[in-house]
């Protein structure tokens, strides 16, 4: 007779289940923000750099092309170009009248001081701007068009648009347009060309893109007499350049932006002052057009329209506007979108510049302090009279905890059995469900170890795995290794010597990757041979160690007990304990020859999800500690050195970090590409030295250091994004469970490691 089981009743989850389901529900929108974070960065600086037309600008300018195409008539007219019913036509300036130009602004620094000096004589300018500029300092723009002067367009990034697709110049116009919606309110119908001149010098290239224009209902206006300021050739030539001969009408050319301009504001008062006395008077173009008797009434098609200024104020000034349009409705609202980006791109760029150099000096003065004090930690250590007391021989228990470790248990076993210093062994297996224990105990056997236990509980993490094994040890020296690290024979002797100065309470040993033939492995070995042979180090000899790290770490069980053994409060409960011994009053010490082989996770995700919880649990641990910072005496030196320390080295630093790679790539394509790789290749070879210098203290082959470059461009950007997601993390709270990295085993102690 068989009887049928009762079902077993399904276990609630417990808090810190649910609290773990949360947490890992929300990584997936904490990685898509970290990722937008670092794009919108990307973002703004891509605006800043297009908006100083730091690329996509040409300066090229053509001379003595055929203009056969060119009418005769539009070669030998006046300085104003239209299509009025499809057909060109130019206007010329009226003697005694002067339509005073200005080029290539807006600019901070002369525009305002122009419009001062118009505002002064009474006189109307009209300025062809450059959106970029226009976008960038909107108020100006806007006090310009307020005080009846007239504007038109320069382009958007200043480009020689006879060079350029249909497509490009009518981008160039409409950003303008939009720049010019959002400062002033207004669009224009006037268009000049960057390097342009005077009619006759229009040839077969750049026509068809003034007819272009003016089938969209530009005017195009060119110069009859030219100041050539832009040379600087002194204030009496300039104004000498600018003055008509012979009492004629002129389209007159100054520039308020585009390098140095103060020879023009000093000759531009003396200028009006002498036309003025000549008889002449100042008009905006739109003024010229309406006095041209013969267009007047058919002026619609090219800048048609009521002037929105009035008559001529005494006589002197004609602020005539015609030109101008009124931005409404979808243009207007996205004129004033592409200010404020602008406005933040404006505010952000400087301010990154500022926290660059920040993050550039702290990262120097981390890797020269690193150097320095490595230096003095391997000199200290390495004297013929250096010891740490009375030798160390006494029996000591290493913890194993372990969950789902079938690939490597056996191997972790082995290296314990060849052990040159007493111990027992202690596994605690934490709910495994693939034979771990079983395994573990076939092991111990088949190597005759008669000094191992094997503890079985259910699955409640790595710390209660911990404490389980520190309750169950026997003797008063704990160490503690990850079920998938291998020892060398002579690592427990090494790590337990510290221990014969009655005020260390832990050691920290010496981890290293022993999968490093793959791409990822090798990365992650130059990063912790320069994490324990330059960090540890420093931290040591300043007596501020932060982590025990789980693969090999020593500690005095009174002390473990004394600070309420490993917590269950972070995801770093090596950092946590580190950091409560400090406080405790204890000391924390770097062993360099206490070596561990530890297998490094193989994938992408796998170190992902890894460097993860080490960064989030190293957060947790510094904030569940921050009350270190006032803690007085001895025990209160990880507060006032060891936090800060870490803070700015291991989170603030990192996380801005990216500005470095940011900076480099902006200067590489807006700015020197070759000043910027130098740079980037200066300090990939300052890094280059602090890991040859720790590779030398590790007696490691310097072969791998031929992957830092690579190591660089592409994992260093993942560690960012990680931490990047850690501090989105520690904003919306959240926790996670022991996480079980996928083992394959294959790690052992290396040849001649023993020896």
């Amino acid at each position: 007779m068989t009887t049928t089981p009762p079902r077993r009743r399904r276990r609630a989850p417990t808090r810190i289940e649910r609290a773990a389901g949360k947490a890992a529900a929300l990584q997936r929108p904490r990685v898509i923000l970290a990722l937008l974070l670092l794009l919108a960065l990307s973002s703004v600086m891509l605006l800043d750099g297009y908006l100083r037309a730091e690329v996509g600008g040409d300066e090229r300018v053509r001379d003595g092309a055929s203009s056969s195409e060119v009418p005769e008539k539009i070669l030998d007219g006046g300085p104003i170009l239209t299509f009025r019913g499809g057909r060109a036509t130019t206007i010329s300036v009226p003697a005694k009248t002067i339509a005073l130009t200005f080029d290539d602004g807006p600019n901070p620094t002369w525009t305002p001081q122009v419009l001062e000096i118009l505002r002064r004589y009474d006189v109307p300018g009209t300025f062809f701007l450059v959106g970029s500029m226009v976008s960038r300092y909107p108020g100006i723009v806007r006090t310009m068009v307020e005080e009846g002067n007239e504007v038109g367009i320069h382009t958007f990034t200043h480009v020689d648009l006879s060079y350029q697709s249909g497509a490009r110049v009518d981008r160039e116009m409409q950003q303008t347009q939009l720049a010019l919606a959002g400062a002033a309110g207004i669009t224009t119908t006037l268009f000049r060309a960057p390097y342009s001149s005077e009619t006759d010098a229009i040839d077969n290239y750049s026509w068809p893109v003034y007819q272009r224009l003016g089938r969209d209902g530009y005017t195009s206006v060119f110069v009859d007499t030219d100041s050539d300021d832009w040379k600087k050739p002194g204030v009496s030539k300039i104004v000498r350049w600018a003055t008509p001969k012979d009492g004629k009408g002129a389209a007159v050319l100054f520039h308020d932006a585009g390098g140095e301009r103060s020879q023009t504001i000093e000759a531009l008062p003396r200028y009006i002052e002498k036309m003025k006395a000549k008889g002449y008077t100042f008009t905006t173009v739109s003024g010229v057009m309406e006095q041209d008797g013969a267009s007047a009434g058919s002026a619609g098609a090219g800048a048609g329209g009521a002037p929105d200024s009035g008559s001529p104020g005494g006589g002197s000034a004609d602020r005539r506007q015609a030109a101008h349009r009124t931005a409404t409705g979808t243009l207007l609202y996205e004129g004033r979108a592409l200010v404020l980006a602008v406005a933040v791109a404006e505010w952000a760029v400087p301010a990154l510049s500022v926290g660059l150099v920040i993050v550039g000096v702290a990262v120097m003065s981390r890797f020269g302090m690193m150097l320095v004090l490595a230096r003095r930690h391997h000199r200290q250590r390495n004297r013929r009279r250096f010891g740490w007391g009375p030798v160390v021989t006494r029996p000591v228990s290493v913890i194993v905890p372990a969950y789902n470790e079938k690939e490597c248990i056996a191997n972790t076993l082995a290296s314990l059995a060849r052990s040159t210093h007493p111990i027992e062994v202690i596994v605690v297996d934490d709910g495994s469900t693939d034979g771990t224990s079983r395994i573990a105990r076939e092991a111990a056997d088949a190597l005759g170890m008669t000094n191992v236990r094997v503890i079985r509980q259910e699955n409640a993490g790595k710390p209660a795995a911990l404490n389980n094994g520190v309750r169950s040890a026997r003797y008063d020296i704990v160490v503690m290794m990850d079920g998938d690290t291998v020892f060398e024979a002579d690592t427990v002797r090494q790590l337990v010597q510290p221990f014969a100065d009655p005020g260390v309470g832990a050691v920290a040993g010496n981890a290293k990757v022993g999968n490093r033939g793959t791409l990822i492995g090798a990365w992650q070995h130059i990063e912790y041979v320069m994490g324990f042979n330059l960090d540890r180090r420093m931290y040591d000899l300043l007596r501020c160690m932060p982590t025990i790290p789980g693969a090999i770490g020593a500690f005095r069980r009174e002390a473990v007990l004394q600070v309420g053994g490993m917590s269950e409060d972070t995801l770093a409960e090596d950092t946590d304990i580190t950091i409560a011994m400090h406080r405790a009053g204890w000391r924390v010490v770097y062993q360099e020859h206490a070596r561990a082989w530890t297998e490094a996770p193989g994938s992408l995700r796998q170190l992902w999800s890894q460097r993860y919880r080490w960064s989030y649990g190293t957060m947790q641990a510094l904030w569940k500690h921050r009350k270190s910072l006032t803690d007085k005496g001895p025990s209160g030196r990880f507060g006032r050195v060891g936090m800060p320390l870490v803070v700015v080295f291991q989170i603030v630093t990192p996380v801005f970090a990216p500005l470095i790679d940011v900076f480099t790539v902006y200067s590489m394509v807006f700015v020197d590409f070759r000043a910027a790789l130098y740079a980037w290749l200066a300090v990939l070879g300052i890094q280059l030295v602090c890991a040859a210098y720790a590779f030398r203290l590790d007696k490691e082959k310097y072969r791998y250091l031929l992957m830092m470059p690579l190591q660089q461009l592409a994992y260093r950007q993942m560690m960012y994004l990680v931490l990047i997601h850690s501090c989105v993390t520690a904003l919306t709270g959240g926790r996670l469970r022991w996480q079980k990295l996928k083992r394959t085993g294959e790690v052992g102690t290396p040849a001649g490691a023993d020896s």
